[in-house]
């Protein structure tokens, strides 16, 4: 019925999904923060609020992520649990080609997925390219009968993803179509940039600024951020266990 508002008590699940934060906000990590700052802006607030208490309450019975589609149960008031469907645009192989070209590219980004981190630069990369890693817009569907969007049982399914991309942040990029043994199998098989790789200008094409000043207090010298100080073992792994034995020099150096 249009209009129709379901506000009765939900039914009570036992070994439903939970989130692990149970008062203020839902994400800790700064992937998981962005697609939530999205949502609280295009969502409506209220429906936020009660999503928020269903997934406190263990009210989500199951999410399955998959490349472009994430589908869920949710036990509201109803006998029969509704059926969420969220849908993202899937990236295809030529797409994803470019993308981990990118990657290897940068040793830095690079080296932290290899090492199973998710570096900050990465949307940035992502925007270079004319593509979005966070979504701008969601297609969902909930099959409960009210009209509210997103209705709170989305709204519990979309805080609880948050939460699972805080635990794997490489299911931010599987629901884009690259799972984490994809990604990582292709970046070792790309050849690393040369980090001492030096672009060969020609002098005629530097005439304008050959003779600038350097940095001054007008003209600051921009600095590198700093890198892992294993960095280069990630980058250039040594033979054998090399590594483990290297791994504290090198920190102890820095």
């Amino acid at each position: 019925m249009a209009g129709w508002y379901d506000g009765g008590r939900p039914i009570k699940v036992e070994g439903g999904l939970k989130a692990r934060s149970q008062r203020g906000s839902i994400g800790s990590t700064w992937w998981s923060r962005r697609f939530i700052d999205i949502l609280e802006r295009i969502c409506d607030k209220g429906r936020l609020s009660r999503g928020r208490a269903y997934a406190r309450q263990g009210q989500v019975l199951s999410i399955d992520l998959a490349a472009g589609e994430v589908r869920a149960a949710v036990q509201g008031s109803r006998r029969d649990p509704y059926r969420i469907v969220i849908r993202v645009e899937a990236y295809g192989e030529a797409r994803w080609s470019t993308i981990e070209e990118s990657i290897a590219a940068q040793a830095v980004y690079r080296a932290k997925l290899l090492a199973g981190e998710m570096p900050t630069e990465i949307e940035e990369l992502f925007a270079a390219l004319g593509i979005d890693l966070f979504p701008r817009d969601l297609d969902m569907d909930c099959s409960c009968p009210d009209w509210g969007f997103p209705c709170k049982h989305l709204s519990a399914v979309l805080y609880l993803l948050a939460e699972s991309f805080d635990d794997d942040p490489f299911l931010v990029l599987a629901w884009r179509g690259r799972t984490r043994e994809q990604l990582l199998g292709s970046l070792a098989d790309e050849p690393a940039a040369d980090p001492l790789a030096v672009a060969d200008v020609p002098f005629a094409d530097r005439l304008a600024d050959f003779y600038a000043p350097g940095a001054t207090a007008h003209r600051p010298e921009r600095r590198p951020s700093a890198a892992a100080p294993d960095l280069l073992l990630r980058v250039f792994p040594p033979p054998g266990d090399l590594a483990r034995t290297l791994g504290p020099a090198y920190r102890n150096l820095t």
